[in-house]
Parts: structure tokens; sequence; C-alpha cells
């Protein structure tokens, strides 16, 4: 007999539970490009939104009448809301509840704009990984992580540092501290 929950009673209960999350150290491998799906349309709304409660009041994201006589001809998305999607974008698959800290970005760029209603779509290759010589039980990893519109145009690229848990070094962890994740909830 199968339950709601897809248990079947006649064989008990499931074996093995699996939890979401992204990956340890350990799993992480360099130059393999780990594409982030689904993508993440951003709207006139989300753009107004993230750049009045980051205190941005740059014309070019909220005038319309203004924007219409730039370049563009129209409103470009928040570069720092793009930044931020694409970082977003990667963490399910790569580094939720793995991760220790972000140490800093760097090659950070936009060589195509973003406009209300594009989609975003995450790709991040691994460019380089190491052990922590000062933390044991981490690693930092170079992230390149790459965005592109639907029409496959490449809108931002950002190379990404974090210090991430090795399996070993998060079950450690968890042992002593009663840690859960990286996003302090508890199990």
């Amino acid at each position: 007999m199968t339950t709601h929950d897809g248990t079947d009673r006649s064989r008990g209960t499931p074996r093995e539970e699996v939890v979401q999350r992204g990956l340890y150290y350990d799993e992480l491998r360099e130059d393999v490009r780990y594409v982030h799906r689904p993508g993440r349309t951003l709207t006139e709304a989300d753009d107004v939104l993230f750049t009045s409660v980051t205190m941005n009041p740059q014309a070019l994201h909220l005038d319309f009448a203004w924007a219409a006589r730039q370049p563009f001809g129209r409103p470009l998305t928040n570069s720092m809301l793009t930044l931020a999607t694409l970082v977003g974008l990667s963490v399910a698959h790569l580094t939720r509840d793995t991760i220790v800290a972000n140490l800093g970005f760097s090659d950070v760029r936009f060589p195509a704009p973003v406009f209300h209603g594009d989609t975003l779509y995450g790709a991040t290759t691994v460019r380089d990984k190491r052990p922590s010589r000062s933390r044991p039980g981490t690693g930092i990893v170079t992230l390149e992580h790459v965005g592109t519109n639907a029409d496959d145009d490449v809108v931002a690229v950002a190379v990404r540092t974090v210090l991430v848990w090795t399996r070993e070094g998060h079950e450690q962890a968890t042992r002593e501290h009663g840690e859960h994740g990286g996003d302090g909830s508890t199990p």
C-alpha cells in the first residue's frame, strides 16, 4: 500500500532522505560548467523596488521619459540587480548550506544591456579550487558566473571567490556546534 507521501507501507519507510543543498568543496569540479535553471525574468517592478531599497536614484532605472532620450531609448535594469540575480541563480545548485562566506568579486562586467522583461539565465564554471590553509574543513573556490538573456547574449560576467565547507568539515562542525547549513535554520 502506498501512502499519500509516497511511502510504500509494505516495504517500510524510505531508506534515505534527500535534502536539497549545494555542493561541498569535495564535489565541485574544475572546468565543469554548471547550468542553472530556471531563469528569472526581471520585471519593471523588480527593478524599481531594488533600485529604491538600495537608495540608487539613477534616472536610467526610474525615469522612463528621461531614459527614452538616452542611448538605449528605454530604462535599463539596475546592473546590481542583474549581478545579485545571477549569483542567486547559482545558490540552490552550488552553495546552498555549503558556503561559509563570500570572499570577494572581481572582473564584474556587463557586456550587453538588460531591459525590463528580459529573462536572465545563469551558468557557473569552477575556475580554481584549493583547500584553505587557515580554516581546516573548508576550501577556497573561484567561480565564474555568466549571465545570458533569452537570445543567448552574454549580459553579465562575474568572478567570485567563496569559502566552502568540505563534507567532512561540515559534518564535524555540525557534531561539535550543532550547526545546520549556512542559513541558520534547524532541522
